[in-house]
């Protein structure tokens, strides 16, 4: 049986924490920065635990992480 491949978009967006908790990245941090707050911004920076919800199915994209 081939090997499985790993969803190359998927592995960008998403790490693995130690504990196995999938991290990502937060939107809105791109574009359009003038008329949010300096206090919105800086939480924007902080990455984020993968809602419980999605878990199964980005760890079958990424079956290697």
């Amino acid at each position: 049986m081939p090997a499985m491949k790993t969803n190359r978009s998927a592995a960008k967006r998403f790490k693995v924490s130690g504990n196995g908790k999938l991290i990502r990245f937060k939107a809105n941090k791109r574009h359009i920065l003038a008329k949010k707050s300096t206090k919105r911004k800086r939480n924007l920076r902080q990455p984020a635990v993968t809602d419980a919800t999605c878990v199964k199915a980005m760890k079958k994209c990424m079956p290697y992480a």
